[in-house]
């Protein structure tokens, strides 16, 4: 057991696997570290409060630590927050796992000065993590996480048993969602949801807003499973096979109602679907979507951001509806400044999280999944009739990703960039990007290799015109990057 690992924020947050560098003892280092940024004088001089004019709220404000269905997520919530108050910042903790966009909703809602979220989102069972979520009530940017390692001491406070309040966030969040979206036109619309929340802490949000609208509907995988059933808690093809049963058993029940599934992930800020067909809407379209919605329907101001991993359709599209957009680096870090800033009006990556400025600077995979409801509902069409349509607009694009798990993958990687090759799947290679990993761009596509900020894995991120191209592209990344020959 490594009680003295280093302690590093990756992409989004710290994470470790649970009793070995996830220990309670590890999580009160942590606590005690969040409570010495915020105490730090140096706070008030970084980026967020320095160049975006945000007002620094001070430590007294407050700090709500939230968790998911994780094992022992609420026990690492309550140890966290007995280390906040050990060192002499307030701290409470949810009354129950709630999503990590309703913990940020309540930060931004009840003015705090932090709030802190006990959860590895996406990752397999047997790990956990903490997500930082400044007074802004989005991802922590680099400078913050710095300032917060820089405080975390060689050994954890003294066990405490101090009594920690707790308190309920899940009204407040319902009522942001309640305003964000038109609940009654949806109600008018002929629709038939099933929701699988992954057995993920944002089950029964959405459910509880079908039945206000409504609106015929099932919930799958809505029970407290620390396993997550087996599989992570990740909105990819091979993880919503129990969703795509439901849906297909539908069509002949559905009764001329347009049938689709709606996917939260592990902590509820990302989101992705299935159409009537049952077929898997990865997060590509799913953005897509999004962003046509949100242009043709809800009057889109400002740019939009698309993480370096995120489809070509995003950047197609907004050029077709005469949007300005930007690429930036992975992680959503990289979008808070222009969100809170209001620059950009939406943001997307291809984890399947996309953010409004006007709701939060954050991810949200239950609005996601409402607004995609909004733009069937708007439309009268299924999901797979506007990804027709959308193809019609930007061309065909397919995407998959595989993960290595490749113990050099940070030497792959270096190396590969150092010496890209000059073909690859039978295509020539036009152009090397490296903003964020190495991104080669076919003739026919692209593909990138980045090293995982919070996994010891390589990923291969793959986007093609045809799917038999995309597997022949990711089969000859894959033996690139274990050094094999082409």
């Amino acid at each position: 057991m490594a009680e003295r690992a280093e302690i590093k924020f990756g992409t989004d947050g710290w994470r470790g696997v649970i009793a070995d560098e996830f220990t309670f003892a590890n999580v009160a280092r942590v606590g005690t570290a969040i409570a010495g940024y915020l105490q730090d004088r140096r706070r008030k001089e970084l980026p967020p409060y320095r160049t975006w004019g945000m007002p620094c709220r001070p430590p007294s404000a407050g700090v709500l630590v939230g968790y998911d269905t994780r094992f022992l997520s609420g026990q690492f919530a309550r140890r966290l927050a007995q280390a906040l108050l050990q060192a002499g910042v307030p701290a409470q903790v949810t009354d129950a796992p709630v999503p990590t966009p309703a913990l940020s909703a309540a930060v931004v809602d009840q003015e705090l000065a932090a709030g802190v979220m006990v959860t590895a989102s996406h990752n397999p069972p047997h790990w956990s993590g903490v997500k930082l979520k400044p007074e802004y009530g989005g991802s922590a940017t680099a400078e913050i996480t710095a300032l917060v390692e820089a405080h975390i001491p060689r050994d954890p406070p003294d066990p405490t048993d101090r009594e920690v309040e707790t308190v309920s966030v899940r009204e407040g969040y319902l009522n942001r969602l309640r305003r964000a979206v038109d609940l009654r036109g949806l109600s008018r619309a002929p629709l038939y949801v099933v929701v699988d929340a992954m057995y993920g802490s944002a089950q029964g949000y959405l459910p509880e807003l079908l039945q206000e609208a409504r609106i015929p509907h099932l919930a799958v995988r809505s029970t407290v499973d620390p396993l997550f059933g087996g599989r992570k808690p990740e909105p990819l093809p091979e993880n919503v096979v129990p969703l795509k049963a439901v849906v297909r058993s539908l069509r002949a029940r559905a009764k001329g109602r347009i049938a689709l599934g709606l996917i939260t992930d592990g902590d509820g800020d990302r989101a992705a679907a299935m159409d009537e067909r049952g077929e898997f809407l990865d997060t590509h379209r799913t953005a897509a979507l999004l962003l046509w919605h949100l242009a043709r329907n809800r009057g889109l101001r400002g740019h939009v951001l698309k993480s370096f991993a995120l489809t070509d359709m995003v950047g197609k599209l907004a050029d077709h509806l005469g949007v300005p957009w930007q690429e930036i680096p992975i992680g959503f870090k990289w979008a808070v400044e222009d969100l809170v800033t209001g620059k950009a009006a939406f943001a997307g990556e291809e984890s399947g999280g996309y953010g409004y400025a006007w709701h939060l600077p954050e991810r949200d995979g239950v609005l996601s999944n409402l607004l995609l409801l909004e733009f069937v509902a708007a439309t009268g069409k299924s999901l797979g009739t506007l990804v027709a349509e959308l193809f019609s607009l930007v061309g065909p694009h397919h995407y998959a990703r595989r993960d290595l798990e490749l113990p050099t993958r940070l030497e792959a990687v270096e190396k590969l960039t150092q010496a890209p090759p000059e073909r690859l799947a039978g295509q020539r290679v036009v152009r090397v990007e490296t903003l964020d990993g190495l991104k080669l761009r076919l003739e026919r596509g692209w593909i990138l290799f980045r090293a995982s900020g919070t996994e010891p894995i390589l990923r291969l991120y793959c986007e093609m015109d045809a799917p038999e191209m995309v597997r022949k592209a990711l089969d000859d990344a894959e033996r690139l990057a274990r050094g094999g020959l082409l």
